[in-house]
């Protein structure tokens, strides 16, 4: 079973859609909302990977919806939970790997 997603970012990089494991997590609403946020991010990688998606859908996604997730949930569930790990600069410059790959591979601006 797949845990928790820690910033697929350098996995993106390696040519894999889906984000690394973060260390588990041993409180069980932590590790809910770990996983559905895992859920939410990895369905708007999905997306982004299947040529199937509409440009419309896709600018949504990389512009609006992805980063929110992330920066108003993931990110200081990562950082309350894994603070030596996780630094906001890191996660910063995580997701913004991301996000420009996406960018550039479908020439989106925001």
């Amino acid at each position: 079973m797949k845990t928790y997603l820690t910033l697929a970012l350098l996995a993106i990089l390696s040519g894999c859609s889906k984000q690394e494991s973060a260390p588990p997590v041993t409180d069980t609403d932590t590790s809910a909302r770990f996983e559905k946020l895992d859920a939410i991010i990895n369905g708007y990688l999905d997306k982004l990977d299947d040529p199937k998606t509409a440009m419309t859908e896709r600018k949504q996604i990389l512009c609006i919806d992805y980063p929110n997730v992330y920066n108003k949930e993931y990110a200081p569930l990562l950082r309350k939970h894994f603070p030596n790990e996780f630094t906001q600069a890191k996660l910063d410059k995580d997701l913004k790997i991301a996000l420009d790959y996406y960018k550039g591979k479908d020439n989106i601006q925001c």
